[in-house]
């Protein structure tokens, strides 16, 4: 359950990160929620990213397929897409989610396909459809993600400047990172 053994990329993306010594169905995998929930990603470029998960499992109180793990489902395709997008230098940070729900699924496998509605330098937006097992649509998704550079690490730049920050403010002034002051 959330095996990535299957996922297809580019190859030109399988060497930009190998280059570099990552991992990329360990980075570009669903994560612990998406793990938890069963999502397998099956395929993986920025122009398409394509996802399923299981109904069962992932249902609220009358027996349908829960809202919130369609937007689990969406995000982490347009993320997978985002991050494909924005190249291995670069993080891809979620701002805005919004969902419609069509239809109520009650058992099966869900799939969604995560395409690029806009692909800019510090945002990228993807539109995801998720269909039942019959291809009838049951949520459409708009996700927009922040682009960020990111440090050797792998964190936002902007993350890694206010840590350097506070560290160096600590240095200077003990306690001062943290709005302590040494009197």
């Amino acid at each position: 359950m959330g095996e990535q053994t299957s996922v297809k990329f580019p190859q030109e993306v399988l060497d930009e990160y190998a280059a570099l010594g990552v991992d990329l169905p360990a980075l570009f995998s669903a994560g612990h929620l998406g793990t938890r929930m069963g999502v397998q990603i099956l395929e993986a470029s920025a122009e398409r990213v394509v996802g399923t998960m299981p109904v069962e499992g992932n249902t609220q109180p009358y027996g349908l397929l829960h809202g919130g793990a369609s937007a689990v489902l969406a995000e982490t395709l347009g993320s997978v897409g985002s991050m494909l997008h924005g190249g291995s230098g670069r993080i891809a940070v979620g701002v805005d989610l919004n969902c419609t729900h069509h239809r109520g699924v009650r058992s099966g496998l869900v799939t969604g396909v995560a395409t690029p509605v806009h692909r800019g330098r510090s945002t990228a937006t993807y539109e995801i459809v998720i269909s039942d097992e019959q291809d009838r649509r049951v949520c459409t998704a708009r996700l927009t993600c922040l682009l960020r550079e990111a440090d050797e690490s792998g964190r936002s730049r902007t993350v890694a400047d206010i840590t350097e920050a506070k560290e160096r403010a600590e240095r200077l002034t003990p306690g001062a990172a943290d709005g302590r002051r040494a009197l």
